[in-house]
């Protein structure tokens, strides 16, 4: 390793202190919808392969402090998506009494939700919206996530951003009620002001 050489270090002393991130940015209804996107170009995509155990993919989310893994097969597409809702809900359940399987057997293939029944927001429309189209949409879809797409250069479809109504949450400072699945982006509006 003769190329390379020590870097100068220096001795601390005085009054020191840590970076700390900034934190989330506050956003209301009427922001832009890509202040709340989370842009997987800019930032490591959380992936699973569809022949692993639902236990796994369950520790590997607590570990990475995600709900949701981008199910990816050995050539680097996308298969589906798993969420701990899949997991800890009763898709688990409900394979084992079809199956006869042990918990512990179930595969991330058994319960994710399939590539042919998810969908996804063009981004040329993301970045005309608001954040107030993007509660709307996930309310009316009653979803807790959903993905973005775009276009290669060749054509392709590229799943470049997911919004997240947990993280939408933080950014507005206020509980989005699913159950209360708002049709309009005035009720809303009325729901998050009245909470």
């Amino acid at each position: 390793m003769t190329e390379y050489h020590a870097l100068p270090a220096q001795r601390l002393s005085g009054v020191v202190c840590v970076f700390q991130p900034a934190p989330a940015k506050r956003v209301t209804l009427q922001s832009p919808a890509l202040d709340i996107m989370t842009d997987l170009r800019h930032s490591h995509v959380a992936t699973i392969g569809p022949n692993e155990s639902i236990d796994l993919a369950n520790l590997y989310m607590k570990q990475r402090g995600v709900r949701s893994l981008f199910v990816i097969s050995g050539n680097h597409t996308l298969q589906g998506v798993i969420t701990a809702t899949d997991i800890l809900g009763e898709k688990p359940m409900r394979f084992n009494q079809e199956r006869h399987l042990k918990h512990s057997e179930i595969l991330v293939s058994d319960i994710m939700t399939p590539l042919n029944s998810l969908e996804a927001i063009s981004m040329e429309d993301v970045r005309h919206a608001k954040v107030g189209h993007i509660i709307t949409s996930l309310c009316n879809a009653g979803r807790q996530h959903t993905l973005v797409m775009d276009h290669e250069s060749n054509g392709s479809v590229i799943i470049c951003g997911i919004f997240s109504l947990t993280q939408i949450e933080k950014q507005l400072g206020k509980t989005i009620p699913l159950a209360e699945v708002a049709k309009t982006f005035a009720e809303i509006e009325a729901t998050v002001i009245s909470n």
